[in-house]
């Protein structure tokens, strides 16, 4: 190995090396400081709070739209389990007559997500709302199954319990709303 004497030039090389240990040192801290920007940035958080609500929202509104005379009041408890609010209270008043409904017809009713999209979300107030796309059948003793395809239009309302259904509608469909 060769001795450098002060006041001599540097090799090329060594000019190079240095040059790109440099250049490396500064590539890894720029990569560090925008992964850690990137990981702790409130738009990763409200993502993850929009995908949280849309599962929910998307299950919710699929739960309310099956039921089982056959497992009625397993059906009816997760009715009841996946709303909060005015929603969930009408529920339970009403229960013992629908029940009294859902046997009569013997229905099955089977909902399927096929879409579903966050229309608003304000986690500050606890306030979400999803428009839902479903395929419905609807199977009942002496009668042709049928299926339809629905949008539902759902408010969430965060609970201590999480996010729970608070109300439930149909959207409009094509010109409907134009035309009452």
């Amino acid at each position: 190995m060769a001795v450098r004497r002060p006041g001599a030039p540097r090799s090329p090389l060594s000019a190079v090396a240095t040059g790109l240990a440099a250049l490396a040192a500064v590539l890894a801290a720029w990569s560090g400081w925008s992964w850690y920007a990137a990981a702790h940035d409130g738009t990763a958080a409200f993502a993850q709070d929009r995908d949280r609500v849309l599962a929910v929202g998307e299950q919710a509104v699929q739960n309310m739209n099956t039921l089982d005379h056959a497992d009625l009041s397993h059906g009816l408890d997760i009715w009841e389990s996946s709303t909060t609010g005015d929603l969930h209270s009408q529920l339970v008043q009403g229960r013992a007559e629908f029940t009294k409904q859902v046997q009569q017809a013997q229905t099955v009713t089977t909902a399927k997500v096929l879409s579903g999209a966050v229309t608003e979300l304000d986690d500050r107030a606890g306030r979400a709302s999803v428009m839902v796309a479903l395929r419905i059948a609807v199977a009942a003793p002496k009668n042709t199954p049928a299926t339809k395809e629905a949008r539902m239009l759902a408010e969430l309302t965060r609970t201590g319990d999480g996010w729970k259904l608070s109300a439930l509608g149909q959207a409009p469909m094509g010109d409907s709303a134009a035309n009452p």
